[in-house]
């Protein structure tokens, strides 16, 4: 009895064995969810993740609502005006001084006077022409730089007795370029304070005469003033004040 009651126990033994390596067998070859608390825990970040991944996606798609500008408001020109050139002289050394009047290389106008420099470049494009701008809004500090080195008031305001219409932010001093930049013939440089600068137009060529004749009427057609001393001035006849705090 003895005997048998060993070789049950043996056998047993044996059989929780055999069942143990067949365990262990067959989960090598099944997979294992695991429900370990790193795994659990990390479930809600990943669902804040991709919740925060799609927002921001809605947020890139949705257009994001704007409001024109007050026609008083600065703007930079380059943002409204497609294809214009901006080549600010008083802002390097190029120009008739040979010194830097002021230091922004961005030009900034009034809306109300960019909504019509809109209308001249889209005129413009019919004839393969765009804008080129050399002066725009032009700070009170450096309209009196410019009367030191130039007081003749033909060519520069004597800010002592009113301030340019450039530190209004309504005037304008440009010429024509062609579609790949390159200038049109005109009857003078920037600033030239010959007898060819003025609008007489007599005295040039033909071809520079034609091209600044476009360029006024084009300008005078959208609410712009020519100055008859300047074949490249031009001042919106809206006018607004001087300003004295905006500094681009």
């Amino acid at each position: 009895m003895k005997q048998m009651a060993l070789c049950c126990v043996v056998v047993s033994m044996l059989l929780m064995l055999a069942s143990c390596s067949f365990y262990d067998a067959l989960s090598s070859y099944l997979p294992v969810a695991s429900t370990s608390a790193d795994t659990l825990g990390a479930l809600p970040e990943t669902i804040a993740s991709t919740q925060q991944t799609e927002a921001a996606t809605t947020e890139a798609i949705e257009p994001i609502p704007t409001e024109a500008p007050e026609d008083e408001a600065f703007v930079r020109i380059e943002q409204y005006v497609e294809g214009i050139v901006i080549d600010l002289k008083y802002a390097t050394t190029d120009n008739f001084t040979g010194q830097i009047i002021y230091n922004s290389g961005e030009g900034w106008l009034r809306y109300g006077t960019v909504k019509k420099l809109m209308l001249v470049q889209q005129e413009l494009a019919e004839y393969g022409y765009r804008l080129k701008l050399w002066d725009g809004f032009r700070p009170p500090s450096a309209q009196f730089k410019l009367w030191e080195i130039c007081p003749d008031p033909t060519y520069v305001s004597d800010p002592n007795k009113g301030f340019s219409n450039h530190s209004r932010g309504n005037t304008v001093d440009v010429t024509l370029v062609d579609s790949s930049g390159k200038e049109l013939v005109m009857p003078t440089g920037f600033v030239d304070f010959s007898a060819l600068a003025d609008r007489d137009y007599s005295d040039c060529s033909a071809e520079a005469a034609r091209n600044a004749i476009l360029l006024e009427e084009i300008m005078e057609k959208y609410g712009f003033k020519g100055y008859r001393g300047e074949w490249w001035h031009y001042t919106d006849t809206d006018s607004y004040e001087v300003e004295q705090v905006f500094v681009p």
